[in-house]
């Protein structure tokens, strides 16, 4: 099988919304509606940095467009296309078949269309562009954050990181456990509905993909606040606490504060709103059936300060992820 039969056989299907799609030197896309902007963002997965040599070809393929998604979730962004670059060491059709199902199959539910892309031979590299529409004036954005505002988290923190954890051998984990926390690891749930429905409430947001603390940091830089976090709600947030004793017993406090502060691959969104929003964003949490916990308070002061149940202080640092630290 060649490069133009592994790209007909897998990764060409007939276009709904774009005017040309797979097979030309360019996808054609239909112009936006009058008052739309198009958000466009790129995500690169390498393997032995981002995933493991042997992760499930499905779950990869879902992973690889989810954490795209993810971003488009952040700016409040419907999707609508992307494209696939793709480094193959050799041509594994059973492989592929499996990459394409997932990755497909998490296109078809959010109706973003595979539309073009490129494949080449080399050590395996995924990489994926991804293009959404948002309301002019709309898309959520790091810099509106405002002293008052609540910070806000969705779903659950640290799980991705506990999987990492054990399957470095870093520490033991009930199999039961270690099903939950990888299945968050190698198969994020992009918070798509949940950005949408932030339009007009939040008013900042991002994806947490490098950990909580680091991420929330760059809303703190673009908005020129500060934060305070209560660690003790956020140490509740990470799912595999709730899988029994088993798990419960190996999870002390500085691991759960490791893991839910500065995990990363949660692909979660971190997004502030003022307090008079709070019924609105119950609202937005209710209509996208997505979870959302509030962890803490804008401040006007510089810096980030994390608080321990009694309201003191916490001097341990934690590091989020970082490519070239």
């Amino acid at each position: 099988m060649g490069e133009f039969d592994l790209i007909a056989r897998y990764f060409t299907r007939p276009v709904r919304r774009a005017a040309l799609g797979v097979g030309d030197d360019c996808a054609l896309l239909a112009a936006l509606a009058p008052g739309m902007r198009l958000a466009v963002s790129s995500d690169m997965l390498v393997q032995g940095r981002h995933f493991f040599a042997g992760t499930d070809a499905r779950r990869l393929g879902h992973k690889a467009l989810a954490v795209n998604l993810s971003d488009l979730a952040a700016c409040g962004a419907r999707p609508l296309a992307f494209t696939l670059a793709l480094a193959l060491p050799n041509i594994d059709a059973a492989w592929l078949e499996d990459f394409a199902a997932g990755l497909l199959a998490l296109a078809d539910a959010h109706d973003c269309e595979l539309v073009g892309g490129d494949t080449t031979q080399g050590p395996l590299n995924i990489c994926i562009t991804v293009m959404g529409e948002v309301p002019a004036g709309q898309a959520l954005l790091r810099s509106g954050a405002q002293p008052g505002d609540d910070i806000y988290v969705s779903g659950t923190l640290g799980d991705a990181r506990l999987a990492l954890e054990a399957l470095q051998g870093h520490i033991h984990l009930a199999p039961g456990v270690l099903a939950g926390a990888q299945q968050r690891l190698e198969a994020p749930t992009p918070r798509v509905a949940l950005g949408q429905a932030l339009r007009g409430v939040a008013t900042s947001a991002l994806d947490v993909s490098d950990g909580l603390l680091g991420d929330l940091g760059h809303i703190l830089r673009a908005s020129g606040v500060g934060a305070c976090i209560d660690t003790s709600v956020t140490t509740k947030l990470i799912a595999a606490n709730a899988c029994g004793a088993s798990a419960g017993a190996l999870l002390d406090l500085d691991l759960l504060r490791q893991c839910t502060l500065a995990g990363g691959d949660d692909y979660e969104l971190a997004f502030t709103a003022a307090p008079a929003a709070r019924a609105s964003v119950a609202a937005a949490a209710h209509a996208s059936a997505t979870p959302v916990t509030r962890i803490g308070t804008i401040e006007s002061t510089p810096g980030l300060r994390l608080i321990d149940a009694h309201g003191l202080p916490l001097v341990q640092r934690y590091a989020s992820f970082d490519h070239f630290a």
